[in-house]
Formats: structure tokens, sequence, C-alpha cells
């Protein structure tokens, strides 16, 4: 079946949009190399952008599930396994380029990734999303079970967190990308736990998780930058009450969370929300559990 399709096999402009925005990556990766616009080297170029993108698709597919609640968009699961097993595959891609920057020697490939601790954790994600995509068929569902199933794609919580600290310390010095990453992910993950807690999401609390996160964000970049490189914790702080140098990840953080909720305030139905919680539905994520 195509990948644009749905499972009767008609065309889904839905699968289709989100086929196409997690191959335009890839495509523009492919456009640059050719043009030879990936700079002096261009395969460290090009490991660096599947890196960054599998992280992104990462945090994308896990915002499946607060999308589908927040705005009442039950047929966004369909892209779900679309969205995840993307991000396997520009991990794949990550480490294949790895391995061709090192002129294919598997042995240091080996022994890097054994001795460098960001290369350790960055190739246990790997491995991970490769077990969680290998499960996500829905031949894998059926043989699993549904409740087995969705236990083990918990697992990708995990490999997000991995995978946004390989993304620190890749970085060095400039981590404001995976500052980013990491303060979106913290917003994801308390949505989960309002949702746990048995609490509506509603504008309000969606505007007080924005606030939660974003702060959040702004101490662990500071708390970063003071461990990591010994700047004085107070100037990275203050930091994000300028825009001299440009909006720091927490502005942005605080910024998206609130969109979300004001958007959620625009499509809030007129009945009460239901707060009971769904029976979890087991659709293959390729990595993204709800």
């Amino acid at each position: 079946m195509l990948p644009w399709n749905d499972r009767t096999g008609r065309l889904s402009w839905l699968k289709l949009v989100a086929f196409a925005g997690v191959v335009a990556p890839g495509l523009w990766l492919a456009v640059q190399a050719a043009a030879g616009l990936l700079g002096s080297k261009p395969v460290t170029e090009a490991i660096h952008q599947t890196g960054d993108w599998t992280v992104r698709l990462l945090l994308l597919s896990l915002a499946v599930t607060p999308a589908r609640h927040i705005f009442n968009w039950p047929r966004l699961i369909l892209v779900r396994r679309m969205v995840g097993v993307a991000a396997l595959a520009y991990a794949v891609l990550h480490l294949g380029l790895y391995v061709v920057d090192q002129a294919y020697d598997l042995s240091k490939v080996a022994s890097e990734i054994v001795l460098r601790f960001y290369l350790t954790i960055g190739f246990a994600a790997l491995i991970g999303l490769a077990a969680l995509g290998a499960t996500s068929t829905d031949a894998m569902i059926r043989r699993l079970g549904a409740a087995r199933w969705n236990r083990l794609h918990r697992i990708v919580y995990g490999l997000a967190v991995l995978a946004i600290l390989h993304f620190f310390l890749q970085s060095k010095i400039d981590v404001t990308e995976p500052t980013l990453m990491a303060g979106l992910f913290l917003w994801l993950m308390g949505f989960r736990l309002m949702r746990r807690l048995n609490l509506a999401a509603t504008p309000l609390q969606l505007a007080g998780l924005a606030v939660a996160a974003s702060a959040a964000t702004a101490f662990l970049e500071t708390a970063w930058y003071a461990l990591r490189t010994g700047v004085m914790a107070s100037r990275v702080f203050l930091a994000n009450f300028s825009i001299d140098i440009g909006l720091r990840p927490a502005a942005w953080v605080l910024i998206a969370g609130l969109l979300v909720a004001a958007l959620a305030l625009i499509r809030r139905p007129s009945r009460a929300p239901d707060r009971r919680r769904a029976r979890p539905v087991p659709v293959a994520a390729g990595g993204a559990a709800e």
C-alpha cells in the first residue's frame, strides 16, 4: 500500500501532506549536496542535518497525541507511524553518513561509539528506535497484543531523552537548538502528566503548562552553560529577558505553548470537556507512544 493511502486504498490528503513533509528535508539535503551548498565539509554538515531532523521528527511524533486531544483531531493518529518511521530513517542515514566520514572503517566506528559517551548514547537511541520501528507493523501489533505493544513503545520517552542529550553533547558550545528541543519535550511530557492526573486540557491549564515549560527551559539552559562552560549563571539566565541577541529557547517554548493554548480556546467545544481517558489504541508509530 502506498504511504499516502488510507487502509481502504484511497488517497488520504493528510497522509500525503505528512509524507511530503517528512521527505522534504532529505530531498533538500540531496539538492544541497548536488549543488555544492554543504560547505567545506559536506559530509559533516549532512551528518548534522540528519541528526537534527531525527530529533525534530521524534518530537513531532510525540506531539501527535497532544494535538489529537487539544484540537479534537482524531484522524491525526493516521500519520504518527509515518513520522516515527521517518525519524528512524533519518537516524539510520545519520549513522551511515558517520561511517562515510570515517572512510568506511567499521572497526574505528565501533571503537568511537564505545569510547565516546555522546556517540554511545546516540547509538543506544538508534537501537531503541530500530526496535520500535521493527514492531510498528500491524502484524507485530496483533502478535504482541495492544497492552504489551503500548508498554514497549513507551520507551520512546527515554529514547527522546537520549537523543536530546546526544544533541547537547555534540553541539558543544552553542546549545540553542538542543535547549529548544528539550523545552518542547518538557511541554510534551507535561501534557501527558496532565492527562495521567485527569486534568482537563483547558486553555488556562495549557497556558500554565507553557509558562512552566518555559521556566524549566530557562533553568536548563542556565545550568548547562554554567556547568559546561563556566559562564556566570546569572548572565545566562538574564539573557532570557533581553532581545538584543534574539529570543532565547525559553521564549520560543513560551510562545509555542501560548499559541497552542490560544488555538485550544478558539476550537473549544461548547460542551464540557470529557475527562475520561480513552482506552489506548495501538496505532503503530515507529517510535511514538501515547
